[in-house]
């Protein structure tokens, strides 16, 4: 196992002593220093089953079946998203990969809604292709926005603030919780092929269960590694927004997914983005500005910050960067 990542005990931290907490705190501190940290998790790893095997029957499903699912307008930020739309801020070529899309639905005439609609879209689930299957999306979206809440106190803990820090503005945030089908290649013996290009998360962190096959690389030190969580552990990666607050203290976690030589399977995984709400105010923690380490950002609300990298992705759908 690589030991840039470094693998922690979130229930440990929930559960310990003192001691046992700032051990959690300081391994996680020191392992973002990658972007990214392993974490053991409670969630149940046949929920976990039920729910991928739920996906996979939907991406088997034929393209204008899935069509069907495709919710207009939204930016990629619900429903069904096609291969080749997606294209990392660093290139021009479209990322070869299925998405379904779907986060938490919130009341009519709720402030958020009326301020930002273009930010929380009714969710479009594939219900007459697989029964059940909203359902079970909804429940996993709001078991993982939980662990992630969790984890982001350790992470508040770590850069000095209130442990509930987070909880204050993460709650009723615009997360998007994203199904990724990569579908299989036919690569020659020495060949590769990148289902992602390498790019960095708009949001505050990113929470992965696990996927169905290898293929994410972490970028360190100027290479790339292969992620490698234990078995039952949740991957954390850190996110632009993080990066804001901390004042570059934590970097954003860059990444990308790549089939290697030998690979003739395809791969899933579930990704979480968690966001504050649209309205929050990111600026750098006064307990990460100092006189060795000014301050780097400006403050910009997470709406507008999020906008900015929706273009550079090219998921606004009426101006695309990338035809």
């Amino acid at each position: 196992m690589n030991q840039e990542v470094l693998d922690v005990d979130m229930l440990t931290f929930e559960q310990g002593d003192d001691n046992a907490k700032r051990a959690v705190i300081d391994g996680v501190m020191k392992s973002l220093e990658t972007g990214f940290v392993y974490t053991s998790h409670d969630m149940s790893q046949d929920f976990l089953d039920e729910v991928y095997g739920m996906l996979g029957e939907f991406f088997s499903k034929t393209h204008p079946e899935k069509e069907a699912a495709k919710a207009d307008g939204t930016n990629g930020q619900r429903g069904y998203t096609g291969l080749l739309v997606e294209t990392a801020a660093i290139s021009d070529v479209p990322d070869w990969k299925e998405m379904l899309n779907w986060g938490k639905d919130l009341p009519k005439g709720h402030p958020l809604k009326k301020r930002y609609p273009h930010r929380f879209f009714d969710n479009v689930f594939p219900e007459e292709l697989v029964p059940g299957i909203t359902e079970t999306l909804e429940m996993f979206h709001d078991q993982v926005l939980d662990l992630q809440l969790r984890f982001l106190r350790i992470i508040a803990s770590g850069l000095k603030a209130s442990e509930t820090f987070f909880d204050s503005f993460v709650p009723g945030g615009a997360t998007l919780t994203r199904a990724i089908n990569y579908p299989a290649m036919n690569l020659a013996p020495d060949d590769n092929h990148l289902w992602a290009e390498e790019h960095g998360d708009i949001n505050l962190i990113t929470a992965l269960p696990r996927a169905t096959a290898r293929g994410l690389q972490i970028k360190s030190n100027g290479r790339w590694i292969d992620a490698t969580p234990p078995d039952n552990h949740l991957i954390i990666n850190t996110g632009i927004m993080l990066e804001h607050i901390s004042n570059g203290l934590i970097p954003t976690g860059i990444h990308r997914v790549i089939a290697d030589e030998g690979q003739t399977d395809g791969r899933m995984s579930i990704v979480q983005f968690c966001h504050p709400t649209p309205w929050t105010i990111l600026s750098p923690l006064p307990s990460c500005i100092s006189e060795t380490h000014p301050q780097r950002f400006a403050p910009i609300t997470a709406a507008d910050r999020l906008d900015q990298v929706l273009w550079e992705i090219n998921l606004i759908e009426d101006n695309r960067r990338v035809d």
